[in-house]
């Protein structure tokens, strides 16, 4: 079975990023932690918005928190910072954003536009492993003071997907996004582990270059992926999920109009990697299509399933989300299954976000009488 977190059956949850309190102005700007702390305005301004976004998780229902990513800049494609938030801090990459390199040269589209509004990297020398600061450690101290339920912690963009959006030319200190790649992970190892040593046991990687395959047409970057996030987990003792997100640039859904069966396509090749307890999916805002496919999940890993849209504005009724439930629970057991919203709520109203996670505290406890287990 599934490492467990709580003891509810169903439990509840969030991605990771909510909407920051419209009083919250500071920006770190590419700055360590430790550095911008130094101005008490701003430790304390952050301090209080991460309390303020788990006390309004903790009241909404939900049986898991986050701190609500508020480390995220208000960035490019409103989430943009949980890339940028890593090439600042590890030393090698270029601050400059440029033009995305997988469009250079192409003619307008809206995929031109998005990507280049996210932007590409330069990477101008070896990555710095031992620089890095990343900080992760720090920020969850924060978020577990403040909190009464188990926190989830983000393991920002991964190293494949760090490395998606790099230039690479004959100067280039790596020569393909999987020599970069590797270079990355042992910084993500290392950070997992403090994390857990400061007491943190449920982490979730937030690594999208599972998708690049389906872009390089290479069925060989599967292998390379997974192994990549298999030396992530190495040695790290917590349950660890893996969000395989559809993009949510301004909450718009990237990948499903070029990839609707995405997940069917890749997650064969990922189902067995090791170290990874459970699959984070977005399945809310195509209404639950393919579904069905989640058979196939190992009976030793779990879920944490979308059931909430947060691609869009409108509140969802408690049965409305219910009934997403109960079409998972046909072809999953309810062990299996951690209920979720399908992305980052931070391009949200905080209104919203609020109202829709009660929602989906709500729907939960609706499901849990219906089988048995309220």
């Amino acid at each position: 079975m599934p490492k467990k977190i709580v003891d509810t059956i169903l439990p509840t949850t969030m991605v990771g990023s909510y909407p920051r309190p419209q009083w919250f102005k500071q920006q770190l700007l590419g700055r360590d932690v430790r550095v911008a702390f130094k101005e008490v305005a701003h430790e304390e301004a952050y301090t209080d918005a991460v309390a303020t976004v788990i006390r309004e998780q903790e009241e909404a229902g939900l049986d898991i928190v986050t701190d609500g990513n508020m480390w995220y800049d208000d960035y490019v494609g409103v989430i943009g910072s949980f890339c940028w938030y890593l090439y600042e801090r590890i030393p090698g990459f270029e601050p400059a954003r440029n033009p995305h390199p997988s469009y250079a040269g192409a003619d307008p589209s809206q995929g031109k536009t998005i990507m280049d509004d996210w932007g590409g990297v330069i990477v101008s020398g070896k990555i710095d492993v031992d620089r890095a600061t990343l900080r992760w450690g720090d920020l969850y101290q924060i978020a577990a003071k403040h909190a009464q339920k188990p926190v989830k912690v983000s393991i920002g963009a991964g190293p494949a997907n760090l490395a998606w959006h790099v230039y690479f030319n004959e100067n280039s200190a790596y020569k393909s996004p999987k020599d970069l790649t590797f270079a990355l992970v042992p910084i993500f190892n290392r950070e997992m582990k403090e994390l857990v040593k400061l007491g943190a046991k449920y982490l979730q990687i937030e690594d999208l270059g599972a998708w690049m395959p389906l872009f390089t047409n290479n069925p060989d970057d599967y292998k390379w992926v997974r192994e990549s996030i298999e030396a992530m987990c190495d040695g790290v003792d917590a349950k660890i999920g893996w969000h395989f997100c559809f993009g949510n640039a301004w909450g718009n859904d990237i990948l499903s109009g070029t990839f609707p069966e995405g997940y069917q396509t890749v997650l064969p090749h990922y189902w067995n990697t090791e170290g990874i307890d459970e699959f984070v999916l977005d399945y809310a805002n195509r209404n639950m299509a393919g579904v069905e496919f989640l058979k196939n999940c190992p009976k030793d890993k779990g879920i944490q399933l979308g059931v909430l849209d947060i691609r869009t504005t409108m509140i969802e009724p408690p049965n409305m989300i219910a009934d997403r439930v109960r079409q998972a629970l046909k072809v999953l057991s309810p062990e299996q299954l951690t209920l979720s919203t399908d992305c980052g709520m931070k391009p949200l109203p905080r209104m919203v976000a609020r109202m829709k996670l009660k929602n989906l505290a709500e729907a939960a406890a609706i499901v849990r009488k219906e089988i048995g287990a309220g």
